[in-house]
């Protein structure tokens, strides 16, 4: 089998709403091999009923590729729920496997792994699954998501929040968008104070500014010598506690230091963490963790060190043995709980107890294995949230305040937490600036505390994080559509963030050029802190090879559908293509605007959510598509006598005439007013007066500057010259339609395509041309793998069915002379036009040779 084509889909797709694997497999004419399916299903006897049945019933081997990567990813501990195989057209041996995931490394591991097996399963031979599952599993362990970074995700998520992560690597995440976003590593987010962090790294200063602001804490101080410690130890009312002054997690910490030896061992062992540390009066009682998010308590734990109960049999080292196989512990912080190190420290704790790990434990007797009750050291916590007074509810925010964390862990020596601090002689032991959150998330015993969504409500309050977004897609003017969205939302004082073919504009600035219509480019839109409001002109090919870069957006437009780059990604007819776009139209969750002179576009309506609003509309007033939602009560936007008049139910209100409306050209480009229309409607989704909308209408300039290659106009020795991005037959009628309202003299075309477009689609655009132009040259532009001149000839094949004559007609491969003979069959008043051009220079280089001055002021309008 061979894998002709992988994509993962991270966002909304073709296929899902969720991330998708997509692999197009290829059988080479092989099919199944008698006891595949028997083999298969011995060495995953876990498969779901569901898969065992459709693998029973698989005409080819690749059939089975898209069940057996689900149970890989489950095997390998990173399930995921969505998947389907699919046909390819004209491929009777090939199937598109589409697999959700959670993990994408992990999802593309165990394709490869479910094609090494299937094909050695094929063939007979022995497959080493365990092995293979191991390695999955390291790849899943690998990209995992911390546990508390989980919660907070998983919260954020839960309250329609977007989380993405930064990284492939890091637990660093972006909740939220654009202005809103905010960061999140661990439990630490972007409000956290810097200072704070490092204040709360060194114990010492945090005693010293919690005991100013009367919190209690134990009395100490902080040593670079053996000497130095036994001298604070031998003055302190009691045992001592040693631990490192800047240590997390536990680590180099001991308690109950009473002797000289102790105080030795205990220097030393806190010294492997730290150059300097601390030496501290031991609290009695019980161990603590209290977390304040904001200005709450969030939860409270008690939490307990690691410790074994005998049996009368076993030895303290089988006992550990048996408690780390319990499934809730894991190595590190992948776990609810973390598995009981059994090390010098353990030993050193047994022994003070009076046992060793090979000593068997009597019935019924506890032994501890660690000083301290870190989760992080095999610790254990019980819920005791409810339990504490409002004075220490009190004494704990102040805590955080002091020292100026957002989120904080504080840590609570006491006997009772039921009982207020000062009575008992408690007092505070550290503050951590990234406290983990899995104890009170998932608490041994006790009430399950949603810490992660205290860490949101702490962030967020009652915000979704969420900037106002409008998708645009369709298969003509979706970019001069985008930027009159944008240009009026950035008149109001909203800075904006755009994706479009020329590039991704950031508050009227470009920060990327080319087409700019995808996955990546959309990402840099919302994940940028200064976009207040994103516009994303979003196409068919970032559709299909990367999905959509937002689970949802605010308003959708689907501007038309016609033929253009079928043929490819596996999409054939305008039907397919229309699927394509549905899936923006799909993901609006305020309202969908939708051309009612299209029948693709107004189908898509049927397949919307209910709450979701569709706004029409037309260049002609009398659409009954119009017409029957707006006797409905609905709202539209359509073109009467001139003039853009937004509908809403009875109520008709006049915004702008559409000759003060640059884009217009005069009222002439019918496609750019019906892009205006379908603006305007987006603009009164989006919650825009008319007022604004009409602003940004009469305001918005298309030349080369602000808009390039959308139609864009230039004086040639008084020959008007149209440059535009065109390439497919919609657009050229429409140019045409365009230059024929501006002149009684003649309209010559200067027309190319992309090669990538199948034969007889380029037969089709020569037609259309030789239809709408007087006088036609015919260049090349972008052949996309096909020889010099066959693109041309298939555009001259089309020209000469739309019975153009042949006087009329000429061909001119270099786009430079193209364009100078085009010019040369015009007179002053005729309209030329340029289509599919790729930069304004193509314009400007020809025109150079014989035109200097005029290239050059071209070249300075474009500045």
């Amino acid at each position: 089998m061979r894998i002709i084509e992988k994509r993962f889909l991270r966002g909304p797709n073709l296929y899902s709403a969720t991330p998708c694997l997509m692999a197009v497999i290829d059988t080479a004419g092989l099919d199944a091999a008698p006891g595949l399916v028997a083999r298969l299903v011995a060495l995953l006897p876990d498969l779901s009923p569901e898969a065992s049945a459709r693998l029973a019933a698989l005409s080819c081997a690749a059939d089975a590729v898209e069940p057996v990567v689900m149970e890989l990813q489950r095997l390998a501990g990173a399930p995921a729920d969505f998947s389907q195989t699919l046909d390819v057209a004209r491929n009777a041996h090939a199937r598109r496997a589409v697999c959700g995931y959670r993990t994408e490394q992990v999802a593309g591991a165990a394709l490869n792994v479910a094609i090494d097996l299937i094909e050695a399963l094929q063939a007979g031979k022995e497959f080493d699954l365990a092995a293979a599952i191991a390695e999955l599993h390291e790849v899943a362990e690998d990209y995992a998501i911390g546990t508390s970074t989980g919660a907070v995700v998983s919260a954020a998520e839960r309250r329609g929040i977007p989380a993405l992560r930064i990284t492939d690597e890091a637990n660093l995440f972006q909740l939220g968008w654009g202005s809103r976003q905010k960061r999140l590593q661990a439990t630490i987010t972007g409000a956290t104070n810097s200072i704070a962090v490092g204040i709360a790294s060194d114990k010492q200063l945090t005693k010293t500014l919690l005991d100013q602001a009367g919190c209690p804490v134990p009395a100490g101080a902080t040593v670079t010598t053996l000497a130095e410690a036994q001298r604070v130890a031998r003055r302190l009312d009691g045992p001592a506690t040693i631990k490192p002054l800047d240590a997390n997690q536990g680590k180099g910490v001991t308690t109950i230091c009473a002797t000289p030896e102790e105080v030795e061992r205990a220097f030393e062992h806190a010294r492997k963490y730290s150059r300097h540390v601390i030496v501290e009066e031991f609290l009695e009682g019980r161990d603590y963790r209290v977390l304040v998010t904001g200005c709450k308590i969030a939860a409270a734990s008690w939490r307990r060190p690691p410790c074994v109960t005998g049996d009368g049999k076993a030895t303290v080292r089988e006992l550990v043995e048996l408690e780390n196989l319990n499934p809730a512990r894991g190595e590190g912080h992948t776990n609810i709980l973390t598995k009981i190190p059994m090390d010098a420290l353990a030993s050193a704790i047994l022994a003070k107890q009076g046992y060793e790990f090979d000593s068997v434990l009597p019935a019924g007797v506890s032994v501890d294995l660690r000083g301290n009750a870190n989760l992080s050291t095999g610790g254990t916590a019980e819920d005791v949230t409810d339990l504490l007074p409002e004075e220490t509810r009190d004494i704990c925010i102040r805590a955080a305040r002091t020292i100026g964390l957002d989120v904080a862990g504080i840590d609570i020596i006491c006997q009772d937490i039921a009982q207020p601090l000062r009575e008992q002689k408690g007092g505070i032991i550290e503050v951590n600036a990234a406290p983990g959150i899995r104890m009170h998330q998932y608490p041994s015993r006790g009430t399950p505390r949603d810490a992660g969504a205290a860490i949101v409500e702490a962030l967020f309050g009652q915000d979704d994080g969420r900037i106002p977004t409008v998708a645009v897609t369709g298969t003509n003017g979706k970019t001069t559509t985008s930027l009159l969205i944008a240009h009026t939302a950035r008149l109001t004082g909203q800075r904006t963030g755009v994706t479009t073919t020329e590039g991704v504009y950031i508050d009227g600035q470009r920060i990327m050029a080319g087409d700019c219509t995808g996955y990546r480019s959309a990402r840099a839109v919302l994940t940028s802190p200064e976009v207040d409001f994103a516009v994303l002109e979003t196409a068919r090919g970032g559709i299909l090879k990367r999905g959509l870069a937002y689970d949802k957006c605010d308003v959708s437009v689907v501007l038309n559908i016609s033929s253009d780059h079928l043929g490819l990604d596996g999409v054939d007819t305008v039907e397919e293509l229309a699927k394509v776009k549905a899936v923006v139209a799909q993901r609006a969750s305020r309202a969908v605007v939708l051309n009612a002179e299209d029948d693709y576009c107004v189908a898509m309506a049927k397949d919307l959510l209910a709450d979701v609003e569709v706004l029409y509309f037309a260049l002609d007033a009398d659409n009954p598509v119009l017409l029957r939602h707006l006797e409905s009560g609905g709202r539209g936007v359509y073109l009467q006598d001139n003039t853009v008049v937004l509908a809403t139910g009875a109520r008709h209100e006049a915004l702008v005439d559409v000759r003060q409306m640059p884009v217009s050209l005069n009222g002439c480009a019918r496609y750019n007013i019906a892009n205006a229309l379908a603006a305007t409607a987006a603009l009164a989704a989006s919650g825009f007066g008319n007022a604004e909308i009409a602003d940004g209408m009469r305001s918005f300039v298309s030349d080369s500057k602000h808009n390039p290659l959308r139609s864009n106009l230039f004086d040639v020795d008084g020959v008007t010259v149209i440059v535009d991005y065109a390439h497919n037959c919609a657009a050229y009628a429409a140019l045409a339609e365009t230059a024929r309202a501006m002149t009684p003299g003649r309209v010559v075309g200067v027309v190319a395509a992309p090669g990538d477009r199948r034969d007889a689609d380029l037969v089709d655009i020569g037609r259309t041309c030789a239809a709408g132009f007087d006088e036609l040259v015919v260049y090349e532009t972008e052949n996309r793998g096909r020889a010099a001149g066959s693109v041309a000839d298939l555009l001259v094949q089309g020209a000469r069915l739309g019975r153009i004559a042949g006087d009329h007609l000429q061909c001119e491969l270099d786009v430079h002379k193209a364009i100078r003979a085009g010019l040369a069959m015009c007179q002053p008043g005729d309209v030329l036009v340029f289509g599919c051009g790729s930069s304004i220079s193509e314009l400007t280089e020809a025109l150079r040779p014989t035109k200097p001055e005029i290239a050059r002021r071209i070249e300075a309008e474009a500045v």
